[in-house]
């Protein structure tokens, strides 16, 4: 069982409260981050529509990228920290205005006050919203326990708008999923350093949910080359602040 360290989260340069940070280092020098491999967009199948109410589009201002994100609870979305933009939630095709189609406004972006983008450390961030109007497609995923534990060879999911193969400059229209299998860390290192795998993710998945029965992961990043396996920040490793943060942001209710 991986021991719980403290750490903050800040908007700008606002830290609602202050405890020692917990840094995420790569899979070559801690175990905080858990490691998938065996899957890649091109072997996904399309999700069925709805199927995921937790899900979060985010549109970024620049037209060309996208990130995932879940709902975590009515009135914040959980994404990686690289992540920023309009949130779209009840969604299954992006390019069509849906019916069942959320756009909530964000009220504040609260990434990690230890978020570092160059070693991808602490890669987290919740989006304070407008409350969601939760319906049948719209709904939160659970949060995984403290002592939650992602085991080698567990199944997981993972689900994103992402490009559909390494050519492709854009993202999918409509929400793909597919099936993983999570990875020893001491294997991650060498499949990290030369895979032979044949399934990843790609650009436009970042900060989606890594699913085993709750929320275990956030998609955070992938080699330049886009091979596998994908890098997942382990969310059990940052409950505490989680829970605290959204807590302190909703009992300061409206700007």
């Amino acid at each position: 069982m991986l021991p719980e360290e403290p750490f903050s989260f800040a908007v700008a340069y606002y830290r609602p409260y202050s405890l020692e940070p917990q840094l995420l280092p790569t899979c070559f020098s801690h175990p905080h981050l858990s490691f998938s491999s065996l899957w890649l967009h091109e072997h996904s199948r399309q999700a069925k529509p709805h199927s995921r109410p937790f899900m979060a589009f985010l549109q970024i201002q620049n037209p060309n990228k996208t990130c995932g994100g879940f709902l975590g609870h009515e009135d914040f979305v959980l994404t990686a920290a690289h992540c920023k933009g309009r949130v779209i939630l009840g969604s299954h095709n992006i390019k069509e205005q849906e019916r069942t189609q959320q756009v909530i406004p964000v009220r504040k972006a609260i990434h990690h006050s230890d978020y570092n983008p160059k070693y991808v450390f602490n890669d987290t961030m919740l989006l304070q919203l407008e409350k969601a109007h939760l319906t049948a497609q719209v709904s939160p995923l659970s949060l995984p326990k403290r002592s939650a534990q992602v085991w080698p060879g567990m199944v997981c999911s993972v689900a994103g708008w992402g490009c559909l193969s390494m050519n492709s400059t854009s993202g999918a229209w409509k929400l793909h999923e597919v099936e993983l299998e999570v990875q020893r860390n001491k294997q991650c290192i060498s499949c990290y350093k030369n895979s032979t795998m044949k399934k990843s993710s790609f650009k436009g998945d970042s900060g989606g949910p890594l699913v085993c029965n709750a929320a275990q992961g956030i998609v955070s990043f992938r080699k330049t080359d886009g091979e596998p396996p994908r890098v997942y920040t382990r969310i059990s490793s940052f409950l505490h602040g989680i829970e605290r943060t959204m807590k302190c942001f909703s009992l300061q209710g409206p700007d």
